[in-house]
């Protein structure tokens, strides 16, 4: 069965590019939208957490959105993080950026203030007919500090037609065989975590939402493609090459060691705004050697 809305199977959660003075870089960030697109992205999100959205100001989202959408020219989908701990502002967000005409949104669940589920099903539903956008939900319960359960997820997909996936970043398999068991098939289920997109794709889900695809996109196309057309022990070959970086990237909070990883790769600066703070020269080594090894397992 064809997807309600297909954004693609390697998405990027896009990191925000900053000058030393901690401004947002537009040049930078053009040219790395330009590159995530020649290199497996088939998706930019724009102002999600890797973007270091809780520090931007909306002005500088719609920028930032503007910029990426002229990068893209219609060679990639760009999804905008409109999710807010306030309903209110999710909506006007949500508004706002079906008036920037992007091509989905993505909502977080609300953080910090902890809603039920009943209060969640009340927040999408705002979020779900402030427009005709697609919306992607996010499930994080790391971050938010609440679980959404798969009976909300699917009584949401099944209400709200442009309610079309679901980004889920929690290590508990046995949540995505509920969900895949409840919602409607038509309905897509993305991995949050790079490291977890293999085991999810053995149940049935779509893709990634991805931070490893700025600097693997087109080996993390491959695995999930190999997966797909049944060449499961080439995918599984290149999780195991990928894995000590997945794992490496998330060694100091997202999206620290990524602008870090980028620089490396003299793409980017590695700044980024306070309370965030950068890799110290020591894990900057750790890093580097981690993806340095795997850059050169790939090339055989």
């Amino acid at each position: 069965m064809a997807l309600r809305y297909d954004a693609g199977e390697v998405l990027t959660a896009m990191v925000t590019p900053m000058k030393a003075n901690k401004e947002i870089d537009y040049n930078k960030t053009e040219e790395l939208a330009k590159y995530l697109i020649n290199n497996g992205s088939e998706a930019l999100l724009v102002a999600g957490t890797t973007g270091e959205s809780p520090t931007l100001t909306h002005e500088e989202e719609l920028e930032l959105l503007s910029t990426v959408k002229r990068a893209a020219a219609n060679k990639a989908k760009v999804i905008l993080g409109t999710g807010s701990n306030s309903t209110e502002t999710a909506v006007k967000m949500t508004k706002l950026a079906q008036k920037e005409d992007v091509d989905a949104v993505l909502s977080v669940v609300p953080y910090y203030n902890k809603p039920s589920q009943r209060g969640m099903i009340e927040h999408f539903s705002a979020v779900a007919e402030a427009s005709d956008l697609p919306v992607i939900l996010y499930n994080i319960p790391s971050r938010t500090g609440v679980n959404m359960l798969p009976e909300t997820v699917a009584f949401l997909a099944e209400k709200y037609p442009n309610i079309v996936a679901l980004k889920q970043s929690s290590p508990d398999m046995d949540l995505i065989s509920e969900l895949k068991l409840k919602c409607p098939a038509d309905f897509a289920i993305y991995s949050g975590d790079d490291s977890l997109t293999l085991p999810m794709l053995s149940l049935g889900v779509h893709g990634v939402i991805s931070v490893a695809s700025h600097i693997f996109g087109k080996e993390l196309k491959s695995m999930i493609r190999n997966f797909k057309t049944g060449e499961v022990l080439a995918s599984r070959n290149m999780h195991k090459t990928l894995f000590p970086v997945f794992k490496k990237l998330f060694m100091a909070p997202n999206p620290v060691p990524v602008k870090a990883a980028l620089k490396h790769m003299g793409l980017i600066e590695d700044y980024v705004r306070r309370p965030l703070v950068e890799l110290d020269d020591a894990q900057k080594a750790e890093l580097f050697a981690v993806i340095d090894d795997v850059k050169r397992e790939l090339a055989g």
